[in-house]
């Protein structure tokens, strides 16, 4: 069974970010602190549609690493019938031990649609999407959710949501507590996550929090004000995938191991461009490794012209010379290396169909929309 989740730490699905890769550093983290993979660890986001029709990309999303267990898929789609399709074709043909949907995506090209986290604001479309999942899944593999707080503040959605969800038998629901319209803006509120867990706690259904948890006391924190079951943890690993086994160390109650310095840092930058490498080829894996550069380096000092062309990587030679070039005498930075990373944009109006908020319930028009709405992007 995935649930419980020990610890009960959960790395969140992100697009270009969660592949094997980075999956493995973040679980060897977890296995060099505590000796063993501590955690659930979530594939990038998999386009439902794009799975039936088993698109190249696609299946290579769905396809783990001899050694990854547990494996764990998260799929997005609108349709409940293709949604359902897609988890019979994960669980017959036995490519994940835990599903996870998101109705979290806050993008406007996917809320447009009606999409992501604009979606639940229909709630026979959420529930029929979420019963016919689980119940294509029958049992075999446990299938969650994970969304946000709502639209904006005027429309609200999680604990209908959350409801929903835990009468059609998921394994927990996950909440990011920020509104499709905050995107990553301003602070989550861990007040709804608290909300959610005791409307959800006759069912029986865990919650999970998700937001603001950029170390592993953050995490035993929201978990002590929220009586969050869990943690879902996304922007605070990004250059940082040492991150899970600081949480595995605290969730265990051992000492915390510190951030490393910069020579530790620039070592698993460099595990990190390999390992792409050997996945990808050498030019995509440079090509991709490019975007983790300021998340690593954030706090250290490095002179600019190395930062531009660590940004233009072509070969690891390339990087290695890049590497050797930086001075690797740094402690790390904890004031800076510790707080917010990754995307902080947001506090913008959503982009949605028109007429979408008119009616909490699905008609013939915003069926249409949903047609288009199946897009190869991510967030939560």
């Amino acid at each position: 069974m995935i649930w419980p989740v020990d610890p009960p730490v959960v790395l969140a699905p992100m697009a270009g970010i969660t592949n094997r890769a980075f999956r493995r550093l973040c679980r060897e983290s977890s296995v060099a602190a505590t000796g063993r993979v501590a955690g659930l660890y979530v594939s990038e986001m998999v386009t439902s549609r794009a799975l039936l029709e088993r698109n190249a990309e696609t299946m290579d999303l769905v396809t783990f690493g001899a050694d990854e267990s547990p494996r764990s898929v998260q799929l997005y789609g609108v349709d409940p019938h293709v949604m359902a399709e897609a988890v019979r074709i994960i669980v017959d043909e036995d490519r994940a031990d835990h599903i996870d949907m998101n109705f979290g995506c806050p993008v406007p090209k996917v809320t447009r649609k009606g999409g992501g986290s604009a979606l639940p604001w229909k709630r026979d479309l959420f529930r029929s999407i979420v019963t016919e999942a689980v119940s294509a899944a029958d049992g075999r593999v446990p299938v969650s959710v994970k969304m946000r707080t709502g639209i904006d503040d005027d429309h609200l959605t999680y604990l209908d949501a959350g409801r929903a969800a835990a009468e059609a038998g998921v394994a927990w629901v996950a909440l990011h507590g920020r509104t499709a319209s905050q995107m990553y803006a301003g602070q989550a509120d861990w007040e709804a996550i608290a909300r959610l867990k005791d409307a959800l706690a006759p069912l029986g259904t865990p919650v999970l929090g998700n937001g603001d948890i950029w170390t592993a006391a953050d995490a035993l924190r929201m978990m002590a004000q929220t009586g969050a079951d869990g943690v879902v943890v996304g922007r605070g690993c990004l250059g940082r995938p040492w991150l899970f086994g600081q949480l595995a160390a605290a969730f265990a109650g051992e000492p915390v191991p510190g951030d490393p310095g910069l020579v530790e840092v620039l070592a698993t930058l460099r595990r990190h461009a390999q390992l792409l490498v050997d996945d990808y080829g050498e030019l995509r894996g440079c090509r991709d490794i490019r975007k983790h550069m300021a998340w690593y380096l954030k706090g250290f000092s490095v002179r600019q012209p190395v930062r531009v062309s660590l940004g233009t990587v072509v070969s690891l030679a390339e990087l290695d010379d890049l590497l050797g070039r930086i001075d690797a005498d740094q402690d790390f930075n904890v004031a800076v290396g510790e707080g917010p990373r990754g995307r902080t944009s947001g506090n913008r109006r959503p982009t949605l169909p028109d007429g979408w908020l008119d009616s909490p319930f699905l008609d013939g028009s915003a069926a249409i929309v949903l047609a288009e709405a199946e897009l190869s992007v991510s967030g939560g």
